[in-house]
């Protein structure tokens, strides 16, 4: 189905083709009614053009003989065919056979016409033919070629961005595994370590506690290990345990990864109530759930605002807060001032709140980290309500949204992605044969141009001579039927007035003039016996009448 613009466009050309055609058969001295016929003709071809471009240019070059009214659609139909006949074979039998009926038509519908008229309308008929054809033909093989980069464009693209996401996967391969024989080594042993020392004998009650702590910290870290060992080791099946982490089995294991979300933010501040440390957790607003990813980086935030106080402020008392907003759930988590001066430099990697930072981009947040107005610190994070299957969407392009294949790449990087030392084969070959069609096509233009000027020239100089030649010849039975004393008005009416660049005058070797006359010298339409010499005619007229007429060989 062609969209409302096209069909609009092709109503409006189908209507202007039609009135020109039927302007042009009323120029042409047609009657009204054959001129409106013509104009219908010419628009239910103009719409037919694309369709049946072949029958369409045959049936106007056909009709363009005849009848003049046909010639605006001959352009148009010429262009369209070179356009939508794929072939070059057939294309050139078409054109051909198109200008070799509309030649001969014009002859047999005008039989009285001379040659040189004919030779004049066969150029014209080819350009008008040829012209506009070739430079449908040469739109039509730019634009494909231009289609046919685009994809392998867009192609070349995709590859890359393949080969990167295989190497970034490699790399994050890489990284998990180290982590897991590295830190997970250390925690298991840090598990084992505390988990023994809790049952000694000996240990008082604070001891105790203290020992716990430890134990659940530590198999916390092994689960936390395990959750980004997972996301980074596979990141495309989707996880219950949020942000990607590895499935679980079991419904103990299920529990403990859905409580690293908004859920185990409870937890963690009972972890550390029971370390000594003042934690209170405040909720507004309704409860709404969030996508895993999000539902793990609000835990994330909390977890790491509790790591920096009990770091940088040990003692200080800390607020959560949990406000559920109609699009956004704010997670915010603030701590007082310290309480004593923190002895010692304390260890900080600094990349805390960048990873924070990229996590909650990556879901559609964002995040705030600030001291504030009492001394205190504050870390909250804007995280948006999203349903799992739109956490996870991709947007995907149409096929031929080139677009967005496409991406604009860095800035300053303006190198093309196409090396073109490097196409395939085919498309190498469909690159040089489109341009040796080009050459082909735009030199038979130029060459049918440059002939059609040079007949111009010729038949305006032909002209020209003949017209000049009218002024200064006369035939030799003319200069014989003048007789002496006829009137000078009777000679002259007949002669022609000799103002030509051709006419040489008299030259040398003319015999004299007779005294008190007045002569008039014409050239002969003969040639002379030599190439240096032109045979002339001097009539001389005296009172009113012609007293003598020569006839001599002048120096050319």
């Amino acid at each position: 189905m062609w969209p409302g613009r096209r069909i609009a466009g092709e109503a409006v050309l189908s209507l202007v083709l039609a009135l020109a055609a039927v302007g042009a058969g009323l120029l042409d001295d047609e009657g009204p009614a054959q001129a409106i016929l013509i104009g219908v003709l010419a628009g239910v071809l103009s719409l037919l053009r694309r369709g049946l471009p072949a029958t369409v240019l045959l049936a106007a070059a056909v009709g363009s003989a005849p009848f003049f009214g046909f010639a605006p659609l001959l352009l148009v139909v010429a262009w369209s065919a070179g356009r939508r006949i794929e072939s070059l074979g057939r294309s050139a039998t078409v054109f051909g056979l198109a200008y070799v009926l509309t030649l001969g038509l014009t002859a047999l519908w005008e039989p009285h016409t001379s040659w040189s008229i004919l030779a004049i309308a066969g150029l014209f008929i080819l350009v008008s033919l040829v012209v506009p054809g070739l430079a449908g033909r040469y739109w039509s093989q730019r634009r494909t070629l231009t289609d046919t980069l685009q994809e392998y464009n867009a192609q070349l693209r995709r590859e890359r961005a393949m080969l990167v996401s295989q190497a970034r996967m490699l790399e994050r391969q890489r990284i998990a595994q180290d982590m897991h024989d590295s830190l997970g080594h250390q925690l298991a042993l840090i598990a084992v370590h505390t988990g023994a020392l809790e049952v000694t004998p000996g240990l008082n009650q604070q001891q105790h506690e203290a020992v716990g702590v430890l134990r659940e910290a530590s198999v916390a870290a092994m689960h936390e290990l395990r959750d980004v060992v997972g996301m980074l080791k596979d990141t495309d099946e989707p996880s219950s345990s949020g942000a990607g982490a590895p499935a679980v089995d079991g419904a103990g294991e299920e529990e403990k990864a859905a409580s690293r979300g908004v859920a185990g933010i409870e937890s963690l501040a009972e972890g550390s109530r029971r370390a000594g440390t003042p934690v209170e957790v405040r909720r507004s607003g309704e409860e709404r759930p969030l996508a895993s990813a999000a539902d793990h980086a609000a835990y994330r935030v909390v977890q790491e605002g509790l790591t920096n106080a009990h770091k940088h402020a040990p003692g200080a008392s800390i607020s959560i807060g949990l406000r559920y907003e109609p699009d956004t759930l704010v997670v915010e988590i603030a701590n007082g001032p310290a309480l004593e001066p923190v002895g010692g430099s304390v260890a900080s990697g600094g990349q805390g709140l960048t990873g924070l930072e990229e996590r909650a981009r990556l879901v559609g947040g964002m995040v705030h980290a600030g001291p504030t107005g009492d001394g205190g610190f504050r870390l909250a994070g804007v995280l948006p309500y999203t349903s799992p299957g739109d956490a996870r969407a991709t947007s995907v392009a149409p096929p031929e949204d080139f677009r967005a294949q496409n991406p604009v790449g860095a800035p300053g990087d303006s190198d093309p992605v196409i090396d073109w030392n490097g196409l395939p084969k085919e498309l190498a070959k469909a690159v040089n044969r489109t341009k040796r069609g080009n050459g082909i096509a735009i030199g038979c233009g130029v060459a049918a141009l440059i002939a059609v000027v040079l007949v111009i020239v010729a038949v305006v100089g032909l002209v020209f001579l003949v017209r000049e030649a009218d002024k200064a010849m006369i035939e030799p039975a003319q200069y014989e039927g003048f007789k002496i004393g006829e009137s000078e008005q009777a000679v002259r009416d007949q002669l022609p007035d000799g103002e030509s660049f051709l006419n040489t005058g008299a030259g040398d070797g003319a015999p004299p003039v007779p005294d008190g006359a007045k002569c008039l010298t014409v050239l002969s339409t003969e040639f002379g016996d030599s190439l240096d010499a032109d045979p002339v005619f001097r009539f001389c007229f005296e009172d009113g009448k012609l007293i003598e007429k020569k006839s001599f060989d002048a120096a050319a």
